[in-house]
Parts: structure tokens; sequence; C-alpha cells
């Protein structure tokens, strides 16, 4: 029962994860034997997820008969190699392919109506079918009153080609005296789409090759919510053997009276001379393409030849041509052309949707993950380009949230929510433990140091930690003890070679990095996985480079970074809103309740690291009670973890003691607590948001410079250690006043961006809700940041950095005081394209609302001038990174900065990087030295000049693309 401390993340994005952990008790005990049958019951069997020869399986049960005081569950398995090997909210045992769940010793009490949910990990031979029979204390489930369903097509065992496109339809019954109103179809547990009409069917596309069957499954659900069965086809697609033409666009936009144009090459070398023949197969007539064939050599087959697109001045906006480009033996590749409004920002939205959605831009994985960047080589928050944050997944939601308003297709956004879910949100086979915890002791104090050479940082049983309000209540919510909420952070390729909990080849693996105190900057950090087994690092694994401790244990962590949890909540908000306004809004049911879910358990982000009560400066202060240690802001971070070991008993939960005015999001508060749909369950948790969007506005306030801009931040635990901080340090609820909270190298308020993400979130509920605090701070700072930037409709330049003097007054909520002693200068500026995005945002909502004409303008003319630093793969400008000098730095004790290992300490990363004193970044990431962009590090190391480069970042990508889409919409008159 040992984790580590708070990790921090640097350049310009961070967050922090997890702290120390504590004992939590408890033992799952078999139930006794059944005490009465069951007169009805209705089972709903789910793979949430599976991996080559193991699955997690989710049983739902609803007792639709008389109330029992306890139940036992029986099924068979359909195939002979089918295990259970660990199950949970039950007791499993296991006969032949005969599986039988008794209840525990807390739940087998079922009311009529009532449904509990219990599950297992397994595995499997070559095939996983999903049990079709179950019984509830001896009477069989899912009877005549459920519905029925079947998959008609495809047939099993159907064999396709990746990227397949595989056509799924189904058909369902009702009982007698209902109908049928809706069926889900999934894959292996995952939700694809529903359909409300029959007939019933949804075309899954983009499907990559693996080696074990995928597994097709449909639910009915009648009038009064009563669940099918699940049906159940397996399928295979298998890599594709055959040559394609390839084209490197899906979609292009094209305005009347002009063209547009994509490009086309082969996918392999041909024997002979190849012609492809270039033809309309779909769509409007006035849209036509030339030439209407290429021919392709032994010798160019992969130099681009380009297609040119035309439009008619009679074409009309919003109509669409597909041109197939084809050859004999190969694979043809289409593309869709749109006609948009000549220089429209809706047009360039579409443009950029296709750029991050062609397969060829590389902007997500073969798993369909979106990466921080198509360039593997950058350092920043993640240290490697193909790593992902969860950050990236909200954005990915915001932009089809977009789409969906655009073209009234919310497939794509449920897909991303569902792919958000199986990938980074931990499963309950990933945070195991979570029955163990004892909200009572959430966790084992340790101080966080200012420095990484002060490190690890002992853990101290003796100081008082308080209690946690919420874990009671989530439970009785949901159900579960697990934590739904992103870990910030993926290694999507598995470079560093962790794989899953030390399985060593697992792709999409969680891992950690920062973790020691606000001076360990991107270049200072030891990656970790989230589940440490000791397979790698040294005796212990990772865990004592950080906490100091007499043993250590196997165990897993993750960390919520709340800004990106927040803005998933926001991204389903417009998007509830927009697809009710096309009568859609029960295609997102799913996704709103599950945004709700989200937004329930993102409460931790409000409560003290240790649950302490805020004015806190002594570690012998007063451990919170109740909700007393909440701050009712939205902090850096939560935290949680457990031992692999699930006899072990003990899990640990944490929040953050410090608030940055960046992750605030009035307008999720604002959803939580004021829309119906996204009512969180819990209890207290529509007041707890209502508190936090009033405290939110306020925190606003109390920052807001002199000349407008927003200033850090503020703290219940001073230097990390619940220290007094200087006399005279300003307060804010009894919290103290920080110039840089969290991270310090760089500081943590030096970006612009910091502003403009915060301020665009302030700006969307001022919009929404016309709320006067919220207009009174843009008010103020719409000004100063219009004046310290050059815009017009070709070039801008726009702040970059800033610093910061004197203090906020301390807050009187009765009578704030005017901040005359806060001042900011920005010291530089330029032209990061993912912030200008966000401002042409914040000033479009504010304008809209507000009446500002400026700001329009100023929207307008930043959203052109974006636009000129348009290439083939979405926006770029060409960035000098001078700091990559720090690639090969060692610790200096002198300076402070250097990678920092203990003296004595020593171990391995996966791939055989010595992790030693005396070592670097680069020492323990020997995998940069192949990337193809190296060599011009390399060359600066070695005395050369700072190299440069253009990246596509994911979220700056998004960020400009959703400008684009939400200007079209508030000002469709341009």
């Amino acid at each position: 029962m040992r984790s580590p401390l708070s990790p921090r993340s640097r350049y310009r994005r961070g967050l922090a994860a997890a702290a120390a952990a504590l004992l939590g008790a408890g033992l799952v005990v078999a139930g006794s034997s059944p005490a009465q049958a069951a007169a009805g019951c209705t089972v709903v069997y789910r793979v949430q997820s599976q991996w080559s020869g193991g699955f997690t399986g989710d049983i739902a049960i609803t007792n639709s008969g008389d109330p029992v005081t306890s139940w036992r569950l029986e099924y068979d398995f359909p195939d002979a190699a089918q295990r259970v090997t660990q199950g949970w909210n039950g007791t499993y045992t296991q006969s032949g392919r005969h599986v039988t769940v008794a209840n525990a010793a807390w739940n087998g009490t079922l009311g009529t109506g009532a449904t509990i949910s219990t599950g297992f990990n397994g595995s499997f031979g070559s095939a996983n079918p999903v049990p079709t029979a179950f019984t509830l204390n001896g009477t069989p489930c899912n009877g005549a009153a459920a519905p029925t369903v079947s998959i008609t097509s495809p047939a099993a065992n159907t064999r396709f080609t990746s990227p397949a496109s595989i056509p799924i339809a189904a058909t369902a019954t009702a009982a007698s005296g209902t109908t049928i109103s809706k069926v889900e179809f999934y894959h292996d547990g995952l939700l694809l789409n529903t359909d409300t009409a029959a007939p019933y069917a949804y075309t899954w596309g983009s499907v990559p090759a693996q080696t074990a069957a995928y597994h097709l499954q449909a639910i009915a659900y009648d009038a009064a919510g009563v669940k099918s069965p699940t049906a159940d086809v397996p399928v295979f697609v298998d890599a594709t053997t055959t040559p394609s033409v390839l084209a490197d666009a899906t979609g292009i936009t094209v305005s009347p009276g002009k063209t547009a144009t994509f490009k086309v090459t082969l996918s392999k070398a041909p024997t002979a001379n190849t012609t492809v023949t270039i033809a309309r197969s779909a769509g409007a007539t006035t849209v036509s393409a030339t030439p209407a064939s290429l021919t392709f050599t032994t010798a160019n087959w992969n130099t681009a030849q380009t297609v040119t697109v035309a439009a008619t001045a009679a074409a009309a906006v919003d109509s669409t041509a597909t041109f197939t480009a084809s050859a004999t033996g190969h694979t043809a590749a289409s593309v869709t052309a749109t006609v948009v409004a000549e220089g429209s920002v809706d047009a360039r939205f579409t443009q950029l949707y296709n750029d991050i959605k062609n397969p060829a831009n590389g902007y997500f994985s073969p798993e369909g993950v979106p990466y921080h960047s198509i360039e593997t080589l950058i350092d920043e928050a993640p240290d490697q380009g193909h790593e992902t944050t969860s950050e990236a997944f909200s954005y990915w939601l915001w932009l089809e949230a977009e789409h969906g308003q655009a073209t009234g297709d919310w497939a794509p956004f449920n897909s991303a929510w569902t792919t958000m879910e199986k990938y980074i949100i931990p499963s309950h086979a990933d945070q195991p433990t979570n029955d163990k915890y004892d909200p009572s002791k959430p966790a084992t104090y340790a101080a966080e140091h200012p420095l990484p050479s002060q490190y690890p940082s002992q853990l101290e049983t003796g100081v008082s930690v308080g209690t946690d309000p919420l874990a009671n209540e989530l439970k009785s919510a949901y159900g579960t003890s697990d934590i739904y909420g992103m870990h910030w952070l993926l290694d999507v390729d598995n470079v560093y070679g962790f794989g899953h909990c030390g399985d060593g080849t697992s792709r999409v693996t969680y891992i950690n990095t920062f973790q020691r105190g606000p001076q360990e900057s991107t270049w200072e950090t030891v990656p970790q996985p989230s589940c440490d087994t000791f397979a790698h690092g040294g005796p212990n694994g990772y865990l004592d480079l950080f906490t100091k401790d007499a043993s250590y244990a196997k165990q897993w962590k993750y960390t919520n970074a709340p800004d990106a949890d927040s803005r998933a909540v926001q991204a389903a908000y417009w998007a509830l809103t927009w697809a009710t306004a096309q009568g859609k809004q029960s295609q997102l049911s799913t996704a709103v309740a599950n945004a709700a879910k989200m937004g329930d358990y993102l409460r931790y982000s409000f409560y003290d690291k240790y649950f302490k009560n805020p004015g806190c400066t002594s570690t012998s202060c007063a451990a919170g009670s109740g909700k007393s240690s909440s701050s009712n802001l939205m902090s850096w971070y939560y935290a949680w973890g457990g031992a692999t070991d699930t006899q072990a008993g003990w899990a640990w939960r944490i929040g953050s003691s410090t608030s940055h005015f960046g992750y605030q999001n009035p307008m999720a508060a604002y959803v939580l607590s004021n829309v119906s749909a996204f009512a969180p369950k819990s209890p207290t948790a529509k007041a707890d948001w209502q508190a936090s969007l009033n405290r939110q506005l306020e925190f606003y306030q109390w920052l807001q410079s002199s000349e407008g801009a927003i200033a850090g931040g503020a703290t219940n635990s001073w230097n990390g250690a619940y220290q007094a901080p200087p006399a005279g340090t300003p307060t804010f609820y009894g919290m103290s006043y920080v110039v840089a909270p969290v991270y310090e190298d760089p500081p943590s308020n030096r970006w612009f961006g910091m502003q403009t993400w915060s301020l665009e979130r302030l700006a969307e509920y001022y919009y929404t809700t016309g709320d006067a605090k919220a207009k009174s701070v843009l008010d103020k700072w719409v000004p100063w940041a219009l004046s310290q930037s050059t815009i017009s409709a070709t070039d801008f330049s726009i702040p970059s950095d800033m610093e910061w003097s004197g203090a906020p007054a301390t807050w009187n909520a009765s009578n704030p005081a005017a901040n005359t002693n806060l001042h900011v200068t920005v010291t530089s500026k330029g032209q990061d394209l993912g912030v200008a995005g966000s401002f042409a945002k914040l000033l479009t909502y504010y304008a809209a609302k507000s009446g500002n004409a400026a700001a329009k303008t100023a929207a307008k003319n930043l959203l052109d001038a974006i636009w000129t630093k348009k290439d083939s793969k979405g926006v770029s400008v060409t960035e000098t990174r001078a700091d990559y000098n720090r690639f090969d730095d060692v610790y200096n004790a002198s300076t402070g900065q250097g990678l920092y290992i203990p003296p004595g300490w020593t171990g391995k990363m996966p791939n055989g990087d010595v992790i030693a004193p005396g070592k670097s970044f680069l020492d323990i990431r020997s995998f940069y030295k192949n990337d193809p962009d190296f060599p011009k590090v390399d060359a600066y190391l070695k005395g050369g000049a700072a190299p440069t480069f253009n990246y596509h970042r994911f979220w700056a990508q998004v960020d400009v693309a959703t400008g684009y889409a939400d200007y079209a919409r508030l000002f469709p008159n341009g």
C-alpha cells in the first residue's frame, strides 16, 4: 500500500499526479444460499474490453420479480476454453462451461426493479462468444417479456479486408403489447451506434485488421426500457494484400466557379504501367474532375499526381460530388468534394475536419486514438508526440460535436466517446482494488518538495488526514467503487515498452511522468508505468524515486486532469444542444448520461490533497470532515490508486491543494448544476457544482490584474507541505495567492494560452447565460488582450509570454477591492496557432452576446490570418526550439537543472536504457536517436543552430477548426 507523490507537467501544458496511499479494509465474502426465487429477471452481458486471449466482462442483473435477500446467477459459456479468472461484486465459481455467481455479503438484497452489476476478468481460446441463457435463483431470465434481436448480416465468421466497411443489419421483435424503441450496435462491448427506427442497420467503417475475431453485437430495447439478450456474431478483418490507389484526402471543399485539388499515388510499385481512372461516382454534376486518367510507371508509382476538381458557377452550396480513383487489380480511393461559399469560415471548418480525419495525415493511431501530434519528436507536456492526453480526447469530442452540428451526423461523436471509455478511462480490471478503499483514511501524507533533488519524500503516518465525503455517495449512485474519469497520459505506440501492467507489448498503455515538485520540468522527469509491477526500473520499480518507506508494493495509480474532463462535459452539452435543434437528441442519450457521470466524479478536484480544511498552515492543522475540505474550485488534479493484489486490501484517493485560474470551467459548472439532462446521480452533486460556479466567478474577479489579464491562483498547502505563507500573503477563502501555481520551470502563468483557454470557457458561459459577473471580467480582459495584439486579415501577432508583479488584495466577497497592485507585462509575442484559434473563439462568443464590434472584427481577421498558414495537413507555423538544448542536460547541483537520480539508485527502462545519476533526458529515451527528426537536434547539441519544426498538434488543429465553426454559426452573414 504505497504510492508515489504528485507529479507536474510543463512547457505549455501540465498537470499533476498521484500521491501517497493508505490501507483499506474489507474482504469479499461468498453469500449464503438463495433464500427465495426471483419471479422474473433481465440479464445484460457485455464484453467491456478485450485483448489477445483475455477480456473483461460486465453483467447487469435486473430483478423484475419479488424482492430477494440473496441471489445466485448461473449461465454456461458457449466455448469450452472460456474461463473466469477473477471476479468482483460477487463470488464466481466455474465447473466446465457452467458459471455460478453468488452475491457478496454486502449486495445480496435485490428489490423489485433493482439492478446490480457484477463483473469479471476472463480468458478465451480462439473465440469469445457471448452466453445467451441465464437463471437467477433458478428462474430463467430474459424470457417472454423481453424483446428479442438477431443480427441478420453479416453472417458469422465472414471475412473482410482492412480497412473494412462492415454493414450490420438486425431485426428486433418486442413482446406482445409493446414496441421496439431502439437497437444498439456494438463491437466487442463498445457502442457503435443507436438506431431508433426499422430497418435497424449501421455501417462500421475503417475497421483495422486484427488476428482475433471482432464480435458484432446488438441489443434491442422496448418502449418500457426492457433489454433483449445480446446478439453476437464474430467476423474477421484481414490485412489487405491487394495494392491500392491512394488519395491524400478523403474530402475537400470547393467554391462555385473555383477549383480545388487532391493528389493520387499507388501503394506499391506495379509490374507494368498502370492507368488510374478518375470518375464521378456520385453526386452533383456541377462538380467535375480532371484529368480523366493518370498513368503510373514502375519508377513514378509513389510520386503524387494532381487531380483538379472544379465547380461551375451554378454549383449549389452544400452539394457534394464523390470521385473515385480506380485501377485494375487495385483497391480504389474515393474523395468527396463539398461545395462551399467562397471564403466562408464554415468551409474552412469542413476542410480542417477532413484534414484531421484523413488517415494519411496521421492524427490518429491504428486503434483510432488521437495522438498529441503528427510529429513524434516533440517535448512539452507529453515527452513524445505519439503519446496522447486526456486533453486530446476532450478536443476530439469538441471537434465531433461541431461536425454533428454542421452535418447532423452524430455517430462520430458517439464513437469518440466510446473510444475514450475504452482507452483512457481505466476499466475495472485496471483499478481492481477500489472496493478496499476506506473513505475515512484516504491517503498517507508525504510532503511535496520544491526541488527534484529533495526526493524521495518520506511517507508520514503521523500527519492527520481528513475524510473523503464523496466515495460512499458515488458508490451508492453508480453501484461501483470504480472512478469514472480519464487518466491524463497514454503511451499510444508503446514507445517506452512498459506495455499493460508490465507485459511489455500492449499498445495504448497508461504511463505517468511528473512527480517531483514545482521545479521538475519536462526535461527532468522519469517516465513510469501507471501499473507498476516492478517489471522495469529498479528493485521497487519506480516507486522509491518518489516516496521513501520501509517497503513497497506493486500497485496501480492514475491522475485526472480536471480541465480535460470538464471540456468533455462542455463538448457534450453543445452536442446535445445542437442535436436537440435537429430533433436527434435521443442519439446522444448514452454519451450525455456518461458526461453527467464524469462530472459527478470530477468533484474530487474540489478537495484539498489530504482533505484538510482551507486555511491550513501546518501539518498539524485540523483534518476536514464532511465537505469542509472543498475549495469549490477546480484544482490541478485528482488521483487514485491501490494494490494490484486483490487480496492486499488497500486503495487511496487524493485531491489537489492548488487551483490555477486556467483550469476553471464555469461553462461545465453551469451545465452540471443547471441543465437537467446533465444532472449527476449523486444527490449533492448539483448543489456542489452550483457552489463551484459561484466560487469560480469570484476567483476570476479576485485574480484580475489592473490591466485585465488573470493572475495565477491559490494554494492550501504552501510549499507543498502546509507551511505558513509569508506574512502579508493575500488569501482567497483561506487559500494563499501563488504567482505560478503547481510548476515553475517555466512559470505556469507565463503562457498566454492559459488566458485564452480559460477565458474562452468564461465567454461561452457569458454567451449562454448573460451573467453580469462574467461580462464584467470579459469587458476588462478583451480590451487588454486586443491592445497587446496586432491583427489583420492577412497576418497577426498575439501575446506569447507574460510576467507578473504585485499581488491581488485579500478577497472580500461583500466588497471586492480593485487590484491596483497586481500587474502584468507582455514580454514576447508570436503566432501560436492553437492559442490564436482559442482567442478567436473567445472573441466570437463575447461579440455575439455583447455586440462588441471590435471583438467581432478581430475574431474574423484572426481566423482569416490563420488560414494563410494552411498546409496539406492542417495549419502550421515554423517554431524554433531553443529549449531542445536540454535534451542532453545531466543534473547540475549549482543550477538545479538536469535529470536528478538519487545517489546509489540505479534501474533500467524496458529497452535497457540505464537510469542512474549522471544520466540525461536523452539517455533514458535513446529511442529518440532513431527518430527521423533527431539529426536536427543532434546538430544543435553539437553546436549548431537551434532546430526548427512545423508541428501539427491535435489540440491546436481542433481549436482552429472549431473557431471557424463557431464564427460561422454565430455570425452566419460574416
